[in-house]
């Protein structure tokens, strides 16, 4: 491992000066500590040591709090926590950890070396446990102080062993006068490691969720040991500065770098925590639907259960009359759920609008646009509110992100494309995406009697890309509806293949399919047509042409090549060749038409 050592030329002399902990990146603070570890074999009741140590500090901060600021917080009333009958605590290594901390001089590098020391001496301690021990060590010391402080007047055993231990230096009015200002400073610097301890708490109670249904545990339970350390180091950090209060001495420890570490360790632990809930909520959500959705129940406990957290249903947004209304106008209705970013166009809404002005004469069904955004901020509530005035039918104003993310992502395929989910009123899924079918709701006409279609390739996202869309959705949704291949599936698959080619041609009679192929086959076909001139007449210009193309591809297939977007829904995990008995391998693609997505690249 490369030195971290800064030299110092100066006129004199060269002075190797060690880098400061303060700035060190995290993975060099893990190497720095993760050697002092070695493993978990103490054990003992930490839960009850952290019951006795919160009650400590919180009184005893709150003491402080009215004798230097003069404020009056009721004691009597502060919440008192209980450890176990008959937890016995750890009183020789408290002592052992309170003599290490006590009488060091100021400085962050002896800071740094009492915390490594701490830090040996609790080597096969858990990194909860040796925060914890440290924390209580420093609130036996802490905790005493002030309670001698508040009773020494009273008491005279209290006023002499406050003599002792110098409690009039800081708690009487000379005292506090005097050192204001640090007081308050160590008093909130002791209320944020407590409350950072407290989280690290809440990760280890919520592990048990694993990360596996939990991913945001992953990168907080790693880093831990960082946190701890910070905690650590903050604690004999505020033990420094209160010996150099007591005893009244020049210098005194700087805590303001400290505290800065310390709120910023803070913040992120609540900011991990915070996702983690989000995503116990989203894990539990998801199991809550796949139960409601095995027995039939009311379609509103399955709408409740999808987008709402516990107790904080939302009212609805009627797009006809711009109002807020009931979530129970879905009540004993048949729903489409209209599943959406906020990237869906105009044109996309538009599809939906004639499915709406034909059941909005009927009262048996509704539609709602479900928008999904993992993180809402002013911009996109902006964008939110744009998109919401173009849609008459209701629509989810909730500026939270959907509980049920998960189990429309992985149940209802549901990608970034927009999807219509049919539910009826018992809650049942009718259809998992009917967009394909809102499309194309008639089915494909190929084109008119006796007629030649097809492209070159020059695709301007207008006309040609709309027939692409409709291609997809009347092929998402066949294959919604069969198990098995048929002969419209392999033609739309044959279709698709030929999305990729430079040129390709349809030949229909009517509604009904002759022959398609890639430009090239279907150009010889015509190429040498002449040589079968004759045959037309005897059995018709279809059977001709079909009959030699179909000669032409046996003398030499090429590969073919079906693409189909991941994000269109549920992506059939098999399809057959449309041009022989096999099934097609599967490989994955990257295509960019620079028209929309995301711009921000890869990191």
């Amino acid at each position: 491992m490369a030195s971290n050592k800064i030299l110092l030329v100066t006129s004199q002399k060269v002075i190797k000066t060690e880098p400061s902990v303060l700035t060190m990146p995290d993975d060099q603070i893990m190497n720095h500590i993760y050697a002092t570890h070695v493993h978990n074999d103490e054990k003992f009741d930490v839960d009850s040591l952290f019951v006795v140590v919160e009650n400590i500090l919180k009184r005893a901060t709150a003491v402080v709090d009215n004798v230097v600021l003069g404020t009056h917080g009721h004691l009597e009333n502060m919440e008192e926590k209980a450890p176990k009958v008959g937890f016995s605590p750890p009183l020789c290594t408290l002592k052992h950890l309170s003599s290490e901390m006590t009488c060091k001089a100021p400085g962050e590098e002896f800071a740094d070396k009492t915390t490594m020391s701490i830090l040996n001496k609790l080597s096969s301690y858990s990194w909860d446990a040796k925060a914890v021990l440290t924390l209580a060590a420093f609130a036996m010391d802490y905790g005493d102080f002030w309670l001698l402080a508040q009773i020494h007047s009273s008491d005279q055993l209290a006023k002499s062993v406050g003599i002792l231990k110098r409690v009039p230096a800081i708690s009487m009015r000379p005292g506090i006068q005097k050192h204001k200002k640090a007081i308050v400073e160590l008093n909130n610097l002791i209320k944020v490691a407590l409350e950072v301890i407290e989280c690290i708490f809440e990760l280890e109670k919520l592990s048990i969720y694993g990360t596996k249904d939990v991913p945001a545990l992953a990168p907080a339970m790693d880093r831990i040991p960082v946190d701890v350390y910070w905690a650590i180091i903050t604690v004999v950090a505020c033990t420094t500065q209160m010996c150099c209060l007591i005893n009244d001495e020049d210098k005194t420890q700087e805590l303001s770098p400290f505290a800065q570490k310390i709120n910023f360790t803070l913040n992120l632990l609540r900011m991990q925590i915070k996702l983690c809930y989000q995503q116990i909520e989203e894990i539990e959500a998801y199991r809550k639907l796949l139960k409601l959705l095995q027995t039939p129940t009311e379609i509103m406990e399955v709408f409740k259960a999808l987008i709402f957290a516990k107790d904080n249903v939302q009212p609805l947004i009627d797009g006809s009359i711009n109002k807020l209304v009931n979530i129970d106008v879905l009540k004993k209705k048949n729903v489409l759920f209209f599943i959406s970013g906020l990237d869906i166009t105009i044109d996309e809404i538009s599809i939906i609008k004639p499915i709406y002005e034909g059941i909005k004469k009927e009262d048996q069904y509704k539609i709602v646009w479900i928008p999904i955004v993992e993180q809402w901020t002013d911009e996109l509530r902006k964008k939110f509110d744009f998109l919401r005035s173009k849609m008459p039918w209701y629509i989810v104003q909730y500026f939270s992100p959907v509980v049920g993310i998960k189990f429309i992502k992985e149940e209802w395929n549901f990608k970034n494309k927009p999807i219509v989910v049919v539910m009826n009123r018992q809650g049942k899924v009718e259809h998992p995406n009917a967009l394909h079918m809102i499309r194309d709701p008639y089915g494909l006409t190929l084109g008119p009697d006796g007629s030649t279609w097809g492209s070159k390739g020059e695709d301007d996202h207008g006309t040609l890309g709309h027939f692409w869309n409709r291609i997809e959705s009347f092929f998402f949704s066949k294959t919604h509806k069969k198990t098995e291949q048929d002969i419209v599936i392999q033609e739309i698959q044959k279709l698709l293949s030929y999305k990729t080619e430079s040129g390709w041609s349809v030949l229909s009679k009517g509604s009904r399919l002759v022959a398609s192929g890639n430009g090239t086959t279907m150009l010889k076909v015509l190429e040498e047509f002449d040589k079968r001139k004759e045959l037309v007449r005897e059995v018709g210009f279809e059977v001709v042409f079909k009959d030699h193309h179909d000669k032409i591809l046996q003398t030499g297939r090429s590969c073919c090549r079906v693409d189909v977007p991941m994000n269109a829904g549920k992506v059939p995990e098999h399809i057959k060749c449309p041009e022989c008995p096999r099934v097609m391998e599967t490989y994955v693609s990257f295509k960019c038409c620079h028209i929309d997505g995301p711009m921000n690249g890869l990191h």
